[in-house]
């Protein structure tokens, strides 16, 4: 991904928030239930220009946005993740027409369930045609990249996302969800090194994750809630 057109960096800042810079546009979305499919739809709008500073820590007052709490909870925000390279590390699922990469990396926003079974379910069944097209939306509807659709040449089936930084509410769940990362943003460590740039990722923001910077569902567990 060397060649990669990256717009717009977040900055990571030792045990404090997240630093965005570029002018990337910031949203709220939220997890509409339907059935066994997930949808978002539009919260609130958040007019930023130029750099803003994201919570990291979870305990803001002033969500999603830092008001300095980390520094008087003495927040650990020690990142754990591995800087390895997604296809090194995600596993690959073989289907008949359609095979897909899993790395574990789950935020539990669930939309890789589909009303036809769940993608691994339908990339196994993706000789049927209507498995194949419903696998790959699912794949790629997944914030945390978890999942990437392949055709039988290798290629990747996702949609290129314009950059934007989304704050995730779960109403379903009774919590909030992490930071969705759309479209290619540069990430860089607090210690200067640089994660791969993807299409999509998922950001801890209740402070709690063990893969931290990104999200591994603990919201959910420590009952996350950002209001």
């Amino acid at each position: 991904m060397a060649n990669v057109e990256t717009k717009g960096k977040i900055k990571i800042s030792e045990n404090g928030p997240y630093i965005v810079s570029g002018n990337i546009p910031l949203s709220e979305k939220i997890i509409i239930q339907k059935g066994h499919i997930n949808e978002f739809k539009s919260g609130r709008e958040f007019t930023q220009e130029g750099e803003y500073y994201l919570c990291r820590c979870g305990k803001s007052k002033n969500a999603p946005f830092c008001d300095g709490t980390h520094e008087k909870i003495k927040f650990d925000g020690t990142e754990v993740a591995s800087k390895e390279k997604y296809a090194d590390r995600a596993n690959k699922i073989v289907g008949p027409e359609l095979d897909l990469m899993d790395d574990d990396r789950c935020a539990f926003v669930r939309f890789c369930h589909r009303e036809e079974g769940n993608v691994w379910e339908l990339t196994s069944g993706s000789d049927n045609s209507v498995n194949r097209k419903e696998a790959i939306i699912a794949a790629g509807a997944c914030p945390a990249g978890r999942l990437v659709a392949m055709d039988k040449t290798g290629k990747v089936i996702e949609s290129e996302f314009l950059p934007a930084i989304e704050i995730l509410q779960d109403p379903a769940k009774g919590v909030s969800g992490p930071i969705a990362v759309k479209g290619n943003i540069l990430i860089e460590s607090s210690d200067g090194q640089m994660y791969e740039i993807r299409n999509r990722v998922a950001l801890c923001r209740c402070g709690k994750s063990r893969n931290k910077p990104f999200c591994d569902a603990t919201h959910l567990s420590v009952n996350f809630k950002d209001k």
